[in-house]
């Protein structure tokens, strides 16, 4: 089968397509042919090896070859235990565990994969995972916004940020966008009420707001601080090692005086968690915004043009079937 490797870290121009034998699946394992993986951002920080973070996984070199986690396919293959999944099954899965999916098929535990949601196509499947979780977590489990508060999503442009601000909409909230300029149509009809460019403006100095999803920090705690309201929230997944340091290690104690809570958001991993956006989407209140797909020969093309920051939405790797 085909996949797409890489043996260092570097831009999208270290990956190669490569013929590899097709994984078998054990015992409890399922084999998926692969029809639609998207691009996340641990994918880029995976290839490029930055942040430092990225590196846990190969100091040196990249111990998995193969990048790709979002996937959505059908089952061919399930091993001897697996009562779940037969094949023919469409399903799909968040793998950040374990990787693998830029290419023909992956090999993965059947408790992985959930059946792909009614009406839904492979490549909007392979969007939800990582990004739904991640808004879900933000807005709704932790970040409980209601309605009448001052929501600020930062790095809104994305495939998380998209689904963060329509949750929040939903919800009730104002909210304002925070990404490129050129994005500032397609965040104002997701219903953000005011966008912001990350190149000219200082979101720390537009609020207080309630609640804060950052999904790329670079800023100091200090100023983090000041754009909250007292009693507000800011949560952070993404973005430089040490401002993730500084809220880690500082945000609690600096939140205190203003009663603000300065936290880094855990995510969990599974398509189990994204249930409440899937039923918001199959019944058309929030919509998957997805900026080109690609074929998985050109998954070098698609890494670029995640890594770009000219993305709006989620990039989309397909594979054909064979």
């Amino acid at each position: 089968m085909k996949a797409v490797e890489y043996t260092e870290y570097g831009s999208p121009d270290v990956l190669r397509v490569v013929d590899v034998d097709r994984p078998e699946p054990g015992p409890d394992e399922v084999l998926v042919a692969v029809r639609a993986v998207s691009v996340n951002g641990s994918d880029w920080e995976g290839l490029t090896g930055r942040p430092a973070y990225a590196r846990l996984g190969g100091l040196r070199r990249p111990r998995r070859r193969v990048l790709g986690s979002d996937v959505a396919g059908t089952v061919v293959a399930v091993g001897a235990d697996v009562t779940t999944f037969a094949p023919g099954d469409d399903v799909y899965a968040d793998l950040l565990d374990r990787l693998g999916c830029f290419a023909e098929h992956v090999c993965a535990p059947a408790r992985s994969f959930a059946p792909l949601p009614d009406g839904m196509s492979f490549v909007e499947a392979s969007a939800v995972p990582q990004a739904g979780v991640i808004a879900l977590r933000g807005i709704v489990d932790r970040g409980r916004v209601r309605a009448g508060q001052r929501v600020l999503v930062n790095g809104a442009g994305g495939g998380a940020g998209a689904y963060a601000v329509q949750l929040a909409v939903l919800a009730g909230a104002e909210v304002t966008a925070v990404d490129t300029a050129h994005k500032a149509d397609h965040l104002r009809s997701l219903g953000a009420v005011r966008v912001l460019d990350h190149r000219v403006d200082d979101w720390t100095r537009t609020g207080p707001y309630d609640l804060v999803l950052d999904l790329a920090c670079y800023r100091s705690v200090g100023a983090i601080a000041r754009g909250v309201a007292p009693g507000g929230t800011y949560l952070v997944v993404g973005g430089a090692v040490r401002s993730l340091l500084q809220v880690l290690l500082l945000g609690p104690l600096v939140g205190l005086a203003g009663r603000k809570r300065l936290r880094v958001l855990a995510v969990p991993l599974g398509v189990r968690h994204v249930g409440p956006l899937v039923d918001l989407l199959q019944a058309g209140a929030v919509r998957t915004v997805v900026d080109r797909t690609f074929p998985l020969e050109q998954t070098a093309e698609a890494l670029r043009r995640h890594g770009s920051g000219r993305s709006v939405g989620k990039v989309v790797v397909t594979v054909d079937p064979t």
